[in-house]
């Protein structure tokens, strides 16, 4: 069965509707505009949806949300561990994570901003997540952008993954293996970064583990 789509005048109403039930586009016509006669247009179309590309979303820095155009994934998807690899029950979580980590970590929280252990750390070497010990980040790809939170262009090929939020305003980022909330992650704020991307990432989430240590 066909569909009608109503194309109403700016100045009356800037939307284009689409309607499968007549009866409802009589209904939908008058509470649009009671009492005015409207200038509508119908055509038919086929019932077969079509799809656009969802937008992505980035933020300042001062948590203010606009909508930005999607553009294409870089980087290799090599997985250095296999997602969902290590899977334990809230019991298993909080009897090896403190109860912060599992706030965090398990129940997607949010540390205080300036509060982190590793905000202003820039030494050499990995960051792995808190929760399984898998590798999600290199010191070289962190940087300062006053957000209150540690800070990186790129993470490991494979070793994060993105989940828009439920609101769509956000995109929510975790590790690959274990599913450990790690915070969110920006794009085009116009950070001075190969990738334009700002992981903004819990402290509580992570382990930083120095390049010269020999564990």
């Amino acid at each position: 069965m066909g569909s009608q789509i109503l194309r109403i005048p700016p100045f009356s109403y800037p939307k284009t509707l689409v309607f499968s039930n007549p009866t409802y586009l009589s209904r939908s016509l008058q509470k649009l505009s009671p009492g005015r006669t409207l200038n509508a247009q119908f055509r038919t179309r086929s019932s077969k949806p079509r799809f656009s590309p969802a937008p992505t979303f980035s933020a300042s820095r001062f948590g203010v949300v606009f909508p930005q155009n999607q553009r294409s994934f870089r980087g290799s998807l090599t997985a250095m561990a296999a997602p969902g690899s290590v899977q334990k029950s809230d019991e298993e979580w909080r009897a090896v994570l403190s109860p912060e980590q599992f706030r965090i970590l398990r129940k997607k929280g949010t540390e205080y901003p300036g509060t982190g252990e590793y905000n202003k750390l820039y030494d050499e070497g990995i960051y792995t997540c808190a929760g399984c010990g898998t590798p999600l980040y290199k010191s070289t790809t962190k940087f300062d952008s006053g957000c209150g939170w540690p800070a990186f262009f790129d993470g490991l090929p494979g070793a994060i993954n993105r989940h828009p939020d439920p609101d769509g305003r956000r995109v929510e980022i975790t590790c690959a293996a274990c599913g450990g909330h790690l915070g969110h992650v920006f794009k085009g704020e116009g950070f001075r970064t190969p990738t334009d991307e700002r992981h903004c990432v819990n402290s509580v989430s992570l382990k930083f583990t120095p390049a010269d240590s020999s564990s």
